[in-house]
C-alpha cells in the first residue's frame, strides 16, 4: 500500500483543514473526550462506576452476548453451505485480487495482535491454575486449559469478524455502496442510512472500535512494562505505564504522518517476521513432539465440546469466570470487529461467500490454536514439572507470564527482547490502523482526508487507554470492551438480517421470468456494437473522461427520459451530485424506481489493515461509469454507451421494475 509522504504533498494538501461527516465526527469526539476527562479527574469514581457497569451487563445482558455470538457463528456457517455461498463479493465476472497463498498470508497477519502475546501464556495458565470447575494445577486441569482458551479465540471470534467483513465486502464490491458500517442496513432502511439513523450506527461503530483499540493498547502497555522490567529493571507502576503509552502513541503518530506505505505496511511485515520467528523458537526450543501432540489433541477436545460451551451460562451455579473471561472476550471481539472486518473485506474482493467464510474461519483459527498451544502448553509443562512456578507468577502478575516462560528457555534475553519489540510494533500498528478505520468512519469516506485527523484519533486511543489503566487497570479494560460492544452487537444482528435480505433479493430478481416483460430484451442487450464493446473493455479511462461522460452523454439521456416521463403523467426527479447521477421515479404504494450512474475507480487492494482514499493517490487507477437500479441488481458497466444505449438500458430495467411491482 502506498501513501504520499507528507512532505511530498502539494501546499494545498498540507494546509490545515477538516474533512469530516460533522454529526459523526463531533459527537464521537465529544463522547470520547468526555469519558477521558471524567476518568482523568475522577479516577476513583470512574473505577467504582466501571465495576458497577460490568456487573450489571454481565447479570442482565450476559445471555444476549452468548446468544448473539452463537447466532453469528450459525449465520456464517449457514451462508457458507447454502446456495448463497456461490455469490461473489463483486461482479460475477470478477476474479480474486490475490492468490490463495497471498490471501492466507494476509489473513494470518490479521489474526496476530497484542492479545496473542498477552494471553498466549497467561490465559492457558490461568485456566490451568483456576479452572471454572474442579481443582486447579492438576493433569485434568491442564488437559482442559487449552480447549477453554481455544473456545475464546476460535470460531466464535472470527465469526464476529466475518459478519462485519462480509457485510462490508458484499455491499461495497457487489452493490456499489460506500465501505461503511451503515451501508449494511440499506436493505432495511434505504436512503435513511444517510440520515440520523446512519449517523448513530457509525457513532456506535466509532465508540466500539475506540474502546476495543484502547483495550488492546492497555494490555500491550502492561506487557511492555513487564518486558522492560525483566530486561532493564524498570519499575512496574502506573506512572511508568502512562509514560510508555505516551511514547508508543507518539510512535503511532509518526507512523500516521509517514504514510501507510512507510508506516503500517512495513511494520505489519516486520510483525509477521518477528511473530513467526518467536513461535518457531519456542516450538523447537521446547518439547517439540509434545507440543505437536498437544496441538492435535487440543483441537479435537475443542471440537468435541464447542456446542456445549457455546451455550453454557452457569445459570444453576453462578460463576464469575463467565464474566471475567467469556463475556469479556465476546465484547472485545465485537468492539474490535469494524477494524478487522474492514481489513479482511479489503483483501477479499472477487472471492465467493463460501471461500470468504471458509478461509477466514480456517486459517487464522488454526494459526491461533498453534500459537496458544506452543506458548500455553510450554508454560503449563514447566509448572507441572516443577521447573518454574509459572502459575503462581501469573496469579501475582499476569503480564509477566510470557517473560517468565521465555526465561526457562535458551537465550532468554534475546527471546524476551524480540517479544518486547513485537509488542511495541503491534502497539504502533494497532493504534495507527485503528485510528485510520475510525477516521474513515467519521469522515464519511471523504476524498483525501487530512493526516491530522488520523493523528487526532491515534492520540485519543492512547488517552483512553491511559485513563482506563488509571481508573481500574485490567478490570477497567474489560469493562470498556464489554460495555462498548453492547450497542454494536445489536447493530450486528441487524447487519445479519440486512445481508440476508439483500441476498434473498438478489436471488429473487435473478429468477424472474423476463420473457413476459413487454417483449423487452434482457438488460445485457444494449445494442452496443462489438467494436464498442472491445474498446470499452480494453481502454483504461481517467477520471476526467468518466466525469465528462456523466455530465454530457449520461445526463442528457436521463434528462430526456425524465422529460418524456413527465409527459406520460409520472413525476421523476433527476439529481446530479458531482460524478453521481440519480433518476428517481416514485410509484406511491408500489415503491420507487431508482436508476443510478456513478463514477467508480478500480484498483487492487494492498497489504495493510485499512486504507484511505488518499493512499490511492499515487497509484494508477482506472475509472468506469457504473449503473445500478433500486431492484437489487448488480452494478453494471455503461462506460462507452451512446445516449440511445443508456436510454435502452434504463427502459429495460424500468420495464422489469413495473413487471415485478405489477404495474404492467
Amino acid at each position: 500500500m502506498t501513501d504520499p509522504v507528507l512532505t511530498e504533498a502539494a501546499p494545498a494538501e498540507r494546509a490545515p483543514r477538516i474533512n469530516v461527516n460533522p454529526p459523526v465526527f463531533f459527537t464521537s469526539a465529544a463522547l470520547i473526550l468526555a469519558f477521558a476527562l471524567f476518568g482523568a479527574f475522577f479516577p476513583d469514581r470512574a473505577e467504582r462506576l466501571f465495576a458497577t457497569v460490568q456487573a450489571a451487563i454481565i447479570i442482565d445482558f450476559g445471555w444476549f452476548y452468548i446468544l448473539a455470538v452463537a447466532g453469528f457463528l450459525l449465520f456464517v456457517l449457514f451462508l457458507m453451505i447454502s446456495r448463497y455461498g456461490d455469490v461473489k463479493l463483486g461482479p460475477d465476472e470478477s476474479e480474486p485480487d490475490y492468490s490463495y497463498l497471498s490471501w492466507f498470508a494476509m489473513l494470518f497477519s490479521a489474526g496476530m495482535g497484542i492479545g496473542l502475546l498477552f494471553f498466549g501464556v497467561a490465559e492457558p495458565v490461568q485456566h490451568y491454575a483456576l479452572p471454572p470447575v474442579g481443582e486447579g494445577r492438576t493433569i485434568a486441569a491442564a488437559r482442559e486449559a487449552l480447549p477453554l482458551t481455544f473456545f475464546h479465540w476460535g470460531l466464535h471470534a472470527w465469526a464476529v469478524y466475518i459478519v462485519v467483513g462480509l457485510s462490508l465486502a458484499y455491499f461495497a464490491f457487489r452493490r456499489g455502496l460506500p465501505l461503511t458500517i451503515r451501508s449494511a442496513l440499506f436493505p432495511l432502511i434505504g436512503n435513511r442510512i444517510h440520515g440520523p439513523i446512519g449517523h448513530a450506527i457509525d457513532i456506535f461503530a466509532v465508540l466500539g472500535t475506540m474502546f476495543g483499540v484502547a483495550t488492546s493498547l492497555g494490555l500491550g502497555v502492561l506487557q511492555v512494562n513487564a518486558g522492560f522490567s525483566y530486561l532493564f529493571g524498570l519499575p512496574t507502576t502506573p506512572v511508568v505505564q502512562i509514560v510508555l503509552i505516551a511514547g508508543i502513541t507518539g510512535l503511532a503518530t509518526l507512523s500516521a504522518a509517514a504514510g501507510l506505505d512507510a508506516g503500517i505496511k512495513r511494520l505489519s511485515e516486520l510483525n509477521i517476521v518477528l511473530a513467526i520467528s518467536l513461535l518457531l523458537f519456542v516450538l523447537f526450543a521446547g518439547s517439540t513432539i509434545f507440543l505437536l501432540q498437544a496441538y492435535v489433541q487440543n483441537v479435537g477436545a475443542y471440537l468435541g465440546t464447542v456446542v456445549q460451551r457455546t451455550f453454557r451460562m452457569y445459570a444453576y451455579e453462578p460463576n464469575p469466570w463467565l464474566g471475567n473471561w467469556t463475556l469479556f472476550y465476546w465484547g472485545w471481539w465485537i468492539s474490535w470487529s469494524p477494524f478487522v472486518g474492514m481489513f479482511i473485506a479489503r483483501i477479499s474482493r472477487g472471492r465467493t461467500i463460501r471461500e470468504f467464510v471458509g478461509g477466514v474461519l480456517l486459517v487464522p483459527v488454526l494459526f491461533t490454536f498453534l500459537w496458544m498451544t506452543v506458548f500455553g502448553n510450554t508454560a503449563i509443562a514447566l509448572d507441572l514439572s516443577g521447573a518454574s512456578p509459572i502459575a503462581q507468577t501469573v496469579a501475582n502478575n499476569l503480564p509477566v507470564a510470557l517473560f517468565e516462560t521465555l526465561a526457562q528457555l535458551p537465550l532468554p534475553l534475546i527471546a524476551s527482547g524480540i517479544a518486547t519489540l513485537l509488542i511495541i510494533t503491534f502497539f504502533v500498528t494497532s493504534a495507527d490502523s485503528g485510528a485510520l478505520v475510525i477516521d474513515m468512519i467519521t469522515n464519511g469516506a471523504a476524498e483525501n482526508p487530512p493526516v491530522w485527523q488520523r493523528i487526532f484519533w491515534a492520540i485519543c486511543a492512547g488517552l483512553v487507554a491511559a485513563v482506563l489503566l488509571m481508573a481500574g487497570g485490567l478490570q477497567a479494560l474489560q469493562t470498556a470492551a464489554i460495555a462498548s460492544a453492547l450497542p454494536f452487537a445489536v447493530i450486528m444482528v441487524f447487519m445479519c438480517y440486512g445481508l440476508l435480505r439483500a441476498l434473498q433479493t438478489e436471488s429473487q430478481s435473478s429468477s424472474i421470468d423476463l420473457s413476459v416483460v413487454a417483449e423487452a430484451p434482457p438488460p445485457e442487450r444494449t445494442g452496443m456494437t462489438w467494436q464498442q464493446r472491445l474498446d470499452s473493455i480494453t481502454h483504461y479511462h481517467e477520471k476526467r473522461e468518466i466525469s465528462d461522460f456523466l455530465s454530457n452523454i449520461a445526463f442528457s439521456a436521463l434528462n430526456e427520459m425524465a422529460d418524456q416521463m413527465r409527459g406520460n403523467g409520472l413525476a421523476p426527479d433527476l439529481e446530479q451530485d458531482g460524478d453521481h447521477l440519480v433518476l428517481t421515479v416514485p410509484h406511491g404504494e408500489h415503491g420507487t424506481f431508482r436508476y443510478t450512474i456513478r463514477a467508480r475507480g478500480f484498483r487492487a487492494p494492498s497489504f495493510a489493515f485499512a486504507e484511505t482514499r488518499k493512499a490511492r493517490g499515487t497509484e494508477k487507477q482506472h475509472y468506469r461509469a457504473m449503473a445500478q437500479t433500486s431492484e437489487g441488481d448488480q452494478p453494471h458497466d455503461v462506460t462507452g454507451y451512446t445516449r440511445e444505449q443508456i436510454l435502452n438500458d434504463l427502459l429495460n430495467r424500468y420495464a422489469r421494475f413495473r413487471h415485478i411491482r405489477r404495474l404492467a
